[in-house]
């Protein structure tokens, strides 16, 4: 089973681009290929963000990926990482990627301690397909 932790930036592109790279992540969540691993943290930015206006999302399309995710996810409760982050916000994804020992996929590969597991959608995708 491929786990991924996928940062908010990452489900913003999936939504407003469909056809990038992002949005094949989403797919593989999706499609059940990647099971998203996920803490109560993470979902609260997630729909904080997704449902700022400046994006323009139906609050319904927000709840039904939300609950997707929730639904065939995995809950983690993660182990605290005494690390220090740039933006301390990032660290909840870092904390829960660990605990799971799940891929981090994000747009701000730099904002993480650089190591294998975090990586950009375009790399995360060619696990994927390795991983088939």
């Amino acid at each position: 089973m491929l786990k991924a932790v996928i940062d908010t930036n990452v489900l913003v592109s999936a939504l407003l681009s469909p056809s990038g790279k992002p949005a094949k992540v989403l797919d593989n969540v999706l499609n059940g290929s990647v099971v998203m691993c996920y803490d109560s943290r993470m979902i609260a930015e997630c729909q904080a963000v997704l449902l700022r206006p400046k994006f323009g999302f139906a609050k319904k399309l927000v709840q039904q990926v939300l609950s997707f995710i929730i639904y065939s996810g995995l809950s983690i409760v993660p182990i605290s990482i005494e690390a220090v982050f740039t933006d301390e916000d990032d660290k909840k994804f870092y904390e829960v990627a660990k605990t799971a020992e799940a891929y981090l996929v994000t747009g701000n590969v730099k904002r993480f301690p650089e190591e294998p597991r975090v990586m950009t959608p375009q790399e995360f995708l060619c696990v994927v397909m390795g991983n088939r």
